[in-house]
């Protein structure tokens, strides 16, 4: 049985760390939408639009019922993130040394802190 949606759409964006082209590769892409995919497949959200940038992402999206936003978010951006650092390391590891910052709770990162989500219709001028 499909889950019920209770939230209201949201424009979604994110920026890649210090506006860097990171996403031009067309395999990195991919595992934006991967994961977009997992989540739509899942019944987690709906998507009705996006755009892949080399340097970051918008979406417009709605959480169906019980699932919280933030926490989608959150591990939206961490589980993209891991896949394309296993890839840096293994592929281009020169690349992978321009996301180091040696946080205490993080040796690499890719996006920036501070996601960008806007809900639909309430957005004030």
């Amino acid at each position: 049985m499909a889950k019920i949606i209770t939230e209201y759409p949201h424009f979604f964006t994110a920026t890649i760390l210090d506006w860097k082209k990171l996403l031009k590769p067309d395999k990195y892409k991919n595992i934006i939408i991967d994961s977009m995919r997992f989540l739509v497949t899942n019944q987690q959200v709906v998507i009705y639009g996006f755009v892949i940038m080399i340097n970051h992402i918008h979406f417009i999206w709605q959480m169906k019922a019980g699932i919280k936003t933030s926490y989608l978010q959150r591990d939206f951006l961490k589980f993209t993130a891991q896949k394309i650092q296993r890839d840096l390391i293994k592929n281009h590891p020169r690349v992978l040394s321009h996301f180091f910052v040696d946080a205490a709770d993080r040796k690499y990162q890719f996006w920036e802190r501070n996601p960008l989500p806007l809900k639909s219709g309430r957005r004030k001028f």
